[in-house]
């Protein structure tokens, strides 16, 4: 076990902030000059820019201009450090924090704890589902997808057989918000424009892509007039839009629909992409063990007016895992949380305010958007003093998409590059990254498998009683990673 706490003869306020995405790391940056020793812990080792995942899974962007790396955009400020792992325990009573990084456990101590670990996907309940319909969250699963996406076009051109064919070219996302609807409006370009005429044996175009929610509305938030609006620019891109439509199974070949009368259909697809929910990080639960705080339904921690823990000023959650009335789950939450956080302490650390005198969080909505497909997107703005919105769409709200977004990018190099991959993308309909690996593609079930079979034989070798086999399963486990993290005993 290691303990990365700062000496005693050099000690100076101690802030752990733990997550590196908008929330922990806006939170980290507000605090460059302050007297304080920030410790920024995350379980990636980037700062993963989320909106634009489903431009990575299309083969728009690349991984690194869209997820800079954390040490690297943090190394200019000398009173912070970065540390790789995933943190498993918080101790109030002696105010450190828990992580692990394989079979290394570190603590750390803290003065002030900003928690800003993000969210997962959600399959509410039927987390096999994972396997079938990566979610979009991630990097791994972003080039997952990507491989999958363009994976069943290289089956399908192999082929001969109409059914399965039209099976490998059936694409299906799952949630009709603005993930799911930037996803099926970019599968739908890729299939149309990108990949036509780059086949012999089958013809790209003629892909089907439906988009499917439980709902009864697409971009539900944005309203009737804005969702009516994706739903005809998304019709003309040739996406089926199901609604009324709730998943009830999946497996490798397709899913199971159920209607809004209770009829059930199947859709044969191999390639799924699941964006239909959300789940706070499970550092919820244990800040619920540790403190009886509530959570809301998705996990959600329900903060008091100065986002703390109630009965503990010093605990900060921010972000989407945080439950605030009127805040949604977007990148302007979890930003102005992280700051107003790093504020707090800032007006602490000068006496200029005590906890108790705290101003509560004021959320300031900045409106919302969502590109729909090229040159297409909606977008609406509150109305300063009124509760009026501003809405529109088409090619000026998809240039301020593209304008906002190209802003909160971190690193000019990132922004260059980016913008540089649009022109092509935009311009000549063409996408530079589309190179998949059979890693990228096949990991996960991988993964899976040896898992399995390495807890089989763990199994077999404790009901054998060999001790040495025992260990060396155990060991397999270790080296290959698929051995879950756990909570040691001597740190409870």
């Amino acid at each position: 076990m290691t303990n990365a706490s700062t000496p005693a003869q050099s000690r100076r306020r101690q802030v752990v902030i733990v997550g590196s995405g908008f929330g922990g790391l806006f939170a980290a940056q507000r605090l460059k000059k302050a007297d304080v020793d920030v410790t920024l812990i995350a379980k990636t080792t980037s700062h993963l820019f989320q909106p634009m995942l489903y431009q990575l899974a299309t083969g728009i962007v690349a991984e690194g201009e869209i997820a800079p790396a954390t040490r690297v955009v943090l190394q200019k400020q000398r009173n912070t450090r970065v540390l790789l792992g995933e943190v498993f325990d918080i101790d109030v009573e002696n105010k450190t924090v828990s992580s692990q990084l394989l079979e290394r456990i570190t603590t750390t101590d803290y003065d002030d704890l900003i928690i800003a670990a993000g969210a997962d996907q959600s399959y509410f309940g039927n987390d096999h589902f994972a396997e079938y319909a990566p979610g979009m969250k991630t990097i791994d699963h972003a080039l997952e997808l990507r491989g999958r996406i363009l994976g069943a076009f290289e089956q399908a051109e192999l082929s001969h057989d109409k059914a399965e064919q039209d099976k490998l070219l059936t694409f299906v996302v799952i949630g009709a918000g603005p993930t799911g609807v930037e996803m099926a409006g970019q599968i739908a370009e890729m299939s149309d424009k990108t990949l036509k005429g780059a086949f012999r044996n089958i013809d790209p175009t003629q892909a089907r892509v439906i988009l499917l929610d439980a709902a009864p509305a697409v971009l539900a938030p944005f309203g009737p007039k804005l969702g009516a609006k994706a739903t005809k620019r998304l019709e003309k891109l040739g996406v089926e839009i199901q609604l009324n439509a709730m998943v009830t199974d999946l497996d490798y070949d397709g899913l199971v629909v159920r209607e809004k009368d209770g009829t059930e259909r199947r859709i044969e697809s191999q390639c799924k992409v699941w964006s239909a929910g959300v789940q706070a990080s499970s550092l919820g639960a244990v800040l619920r063990e540790k403190t009886g705080v509530e959570l809301d339904r998705a996990g959600r921690v329900k903060v008091g007016p100065d986002l703390t823990v109630p009965g503990h000023p010093n605990i900060f959650v921010v972000g989407d895992m945080m439950a605030v009335d009127g805040v949604p789950g977007v990148a302007q939450g979890a930003i102005q949380g992280g700051r107003y956080a790093a504020d707090a302490i800032l007006a602490e650390l000068k006496h200029q305010q005590r906890p108790e005198d705290r101003k509560p969080f004021s959320y300031f909505d900045k409106g919302s958007m969502a590109t729909v497909s090229r040159f297409s997107a909606v977008m609406q703005v509150p109305i300063p003093g009124t509760k009026r919105k501003f809405e529109t769409e088409g090619y000026f709200a998809w240039l301020g998409w593209l304008a906002l977004h190209l802003v909160y990018l971190v690193g000019y190099r990132s922004r260059l590059n980016t913008l540089v991959n649009w022109f092509f993308a935009f311009s000549t309909r063409g996408r530079t990254q589309l190179a998949v690996t059979e890693q990228q593609v096949y990991a996960r079930s991988a993964l899976h498998e040896l898992s399995k079979l390495e807890q089989h034989r763990l199994a077999q070798a404790e009901a054998d009683g060999d001790p040495a086999a025992v260990a060396a399963a155990k060991e397999t486990e270790r080296v290959t990673g698929t051995d879950a993290p756990a909570k040691p005993a001597d740190s409870a």
